[in-house]
């Protein structure tokens, strides 16, 4: 499967920034501060109640030698451990008790990480999409550089290498949409767009840039969307990038939706971009781990499910993991 260097760098080179501040390929409502007020004291508004999921501890032995077949461990959330062809690979690793920057307060996690920093097989790369805290995590960004040091690498977008550099840690590799970085013999790493946003301050939104992954592994195509709404730029990677083998897509955080659609997907729009990017397998994410939005935490999975039905789409092409569960796709 050959890639079409001269459409990617055609790509690339659309704008998409200016005076330091990123933007998205479409038109995306933006939504201020009088938006979210507006949804955070809409009357009778509340948080949906918390939820534990049953939480499977991943088998060391299966980690520390994993078979020649990809494997995938789901951590929760966006965190996922990815093994192939002697690369582990972590994306957005969240494994801090709340996604905020304090530490008793914010978005709490209902269901432990699968795994701790020191539980982890030797990490070589980590996928980062964009810096809200339920995607970058300071404490655990600093115990995997401590703990693998020079031998992990981090792959982050545009604008975010100096956040690295400023607590110490230099194995960093930034590209801007549509570039790629060459990791290791055969394995190339391409910085792809996402409809989203970013800031963890009042004065940094948008100052970074925000995306998915995609990794070329000799062949096999692993996918990781981040955190996104829908666009045509699905339809545009799948067109450069198609049959994926395995996809990381997002299926939670989308109610209400009139403040949500621009950035989040809902189930539907997930099954579109199952569809859209060619994916062969895809597993669903960014649920069932914090309450971040108003539909029931346990809403996003039964909603994948009736759109999968509708739209045609057979179950077993998009699965449901559990917490810390280990399988190999198939």
């Amino acid at each position: 499967m050959t890639i079409d260097r001269e459409r990617l760098a055609s790509l690339a080179a659309e704008p998409h920034g200016q005076l330091g501040r990123f933007r998205n390929l479409e038109p995306v409502p933006r939504h201020g501060l009088g938006d979210f007020l507006r949804w955070q004291l809409a009357p009778g508004r509340r948080f949906p109640p918390g939820k534990r999921y049953p939480l499977i501890r991943p088998d060391a032995h299966r980690l520390n030698e994993p078979p020649a077949e990809p494997q995938l461990t789901w951590l929760g959330h966006a965190s996922f451990l990815f093994q192939y062809q002697g690369l582990n690979v972590l994306t957005d690793p969240v494994l801090s008790e709340r996604a905020s920057p304090f530490r008793f307060v914010g978005p709490k996690r209902y269901t432990p990480a699968a795994l701790t920093v020191a539980e982890m097989p030797a990490i070589h790369l980590v996928l980062i999409s964009h810096n809200h805290y339920d995607h970058l995590d300071e404490p655990t960004v600093r115990q995997l550089h401590r703990r693998f040091g020079p031998g992990l690498q981090f792959c982050v977008p545009a604008g975010l290498r100096a956040w690295f550099e400023k607590r110490g840690v230099h194995n960093v590799v930034e590209r801007d949409w549509w570039q790629s970085a060459p990791l290791a013999d055969n394995t190339e790493a391409f910085c792809l767009p996402a409809q989203h946003f970013s800031g963890r301050t009042p004065t940094d939104t948008n100052a970074s840039l925000w995306c998915s992954w995609l990794l070329d592994l000799d062949g096999y195509r692993f996918y990781f969307a981040g955190d996104t709404g829908y666009g045509q730029v699905f339809r545009t990677i799948g067109e450069v990038f198609a049959p994926i083998d395995l996809a990381l897509i997002p299926i939670g955080a989308y109610d209400p939706r009139w403040f949500m659609a621009p950035v989040h997907v809902a189930p539907e729009e997930s099954v579109r971009i199952h569809q859209d990017i060619g994916a062969k397998q895809s597993v669903a994410m960014h649920w069932g781990t914090f309450v971040l939005t108003d539909e029931p935490m346990d809403e996003p999975p039964r909603r994948l499910r009736m759109a999968l039905e509708r739209q045609g789409v057979p179950e077993a092409e998009f699965r449901v993991m559990q917490h810390g569960e280990v399988w190999l796709p198939v």
